[in-house]
């Protein structure tokens, strides 16, 4: 299956360094490869084999070479360092793609003397827009229990795709963890990662887990962003016109793998909701250059809307997520007369799409399928 991206990832080559981040196995390496597939005299090097470490090493690569692949590259010492020079020096018409995930996008977010030199594109699990976009259909139960990730959502039996995800999370465990990081309580991050997949959605309470675990809240909190630096959770904070003040208030954290999570239906579908508008505010962000981003609406009384975009400061559409309730609720109903903020409902199943009190009531699968990435 091709990927959307594909094509832009193309335009920009020509225009600058591209960086190509996102999470284990999502499709980096298989993306790049299609890529060079496009040129007549590429080459890849992977700085995980010993040949192609002793090339990068050297750049004994030719001169009339036309693009450039690196993968794996953040693992080099000095590898920025390293990059700019090839970069700054290369021969006319050579182009370069360098992928990773946590580390490259950890120095993106630092900022370096690379600024300036480089495009950032994110690759995120199958969505259903993506999906529907490459003409493929559209299964919200296969993306829902399988997760969006190639390798289990393409899987032809359910056994195949358990058993990918058996490895994914022990790789995740035991090498992407403890490369990135050294940590001394093996076991009580396992039990923190397993605590967070039933409270997907739920307002994150670091002094819960940390009394479950028995670790203080800062080291849950350590834990934490070692997931999320990973690309295996993502957090999405209540919006509030002062940003520092939102990130201050309680996160909600969802995972990237949607077939990671361990919970009802419904709340599978919120992930996957969840992760959908974050694929779509990433497009928004990486190929429009729009500032949005994905919030959610709290007040002090408890009240809640699942989702919120916002354009730089200013809120622009509302989401709640149901199952199957078609009647708007109530909190949806009374932001959006408080704040005149257009909303909507998404519903898993639903018979028919309607408004109701001023809020669209629309079908999961329809909404998310013609999202813009």
């Amino acid at each position: 299956m091709n990927r959307l991206q594909k094509a832009n990832l193309l335009k920009d080559l020509d225009k600058k360094l591209v960086f190509l981040t996102g999470p284990r196995q999502v499709g980096k390496t298989w993306l790049a490869q299609s890529i060079a597939g496009e040129f007549t005299r590429p080459v890849y090097l992977n700085y995980d084999n010993l040949k192609d470490r002793k090339i990068i090493q050297e750049q004994a690569w030719l001169d009339d070479t036309e693009l450039l692949v690196l993968d794996e590259l953040h693992k080099m010492p000095e590898w920025k360092n390293h990059v700019k020079g090839i970069f700054d020096t290369r021969p006319p018409g050579l182009r370069m793609l360098v992928t990773g995930s946590a580390r490259l996008e950890s120095f993106r977010q630092s900022g370096d003397s690379l600024a300036g030199r480089f495009f950032r594109h994110r690759l995120m699990p199958l969505s259903p827009a993506e999906l529907h976009q490459l003409g493929e259909d559209v299964d919200l139960s296969r993306l829902m229990e399988r997760g969006g990730f190639p390798e289990p959502y393409l899987a032809e039996v359910d056994i195949d795709a358990d058993r990918w995800r058996m490895q994914y999370i022990d790789g995740l465990i035991r090498n992407d963890i403890l490369d990135f990081e050294r940590i001394h309580d093996f076991r009580a991050i396992q039990l923190v990662f397993e605590l967070l997949r039933s409270r997907v959605g739920s307002p994150l309470s670091y002094q819960s887990i940390s009394e479950d675990v028995g670790v203080s809240p800062n080291t849950v909190k350590k834990y934490i962003q070692i997931f999320e630096s990973l690309f295996i959770v993502f957090r999405i904070t209540p919006h509030a016109r002062n940003i520092g003040r939102s990130i201050l208030k309680e996160p909600k954290l969802y995972f990237y793998d949607t077939g990671l999570v361990d919970g009802d239906e419904g709340v599978r579908f919120e992930n996957l909701v969840a992760l959908s508008l974050l694929k779509h505010i990433f497009g928004l962000n990486d190929y429009h250059g729009k500032p949005y981003m994905l919030h959610y609406l709290r007040t002090k009384d408890g009240a809640e809307v699942d989702f919120c975009i916002v354009n730089g400061s200013r809120p622009e559409l509302m989401i709640e997520v149901k199952r199957s309730e078609s009647r708007p609720s109530r909190s949806l109903v009374n932001f959006h007369r408080r704040y005149q903020i257009p909303a909507i409902q998404l519903v898993l199943h639903l018979r028919q799409e309607r408004r109701d009190a001023e809020i669209e009531i629309r079908k999961g699968i329809n909404f998310l399928s013609n999202l813009i990435l």
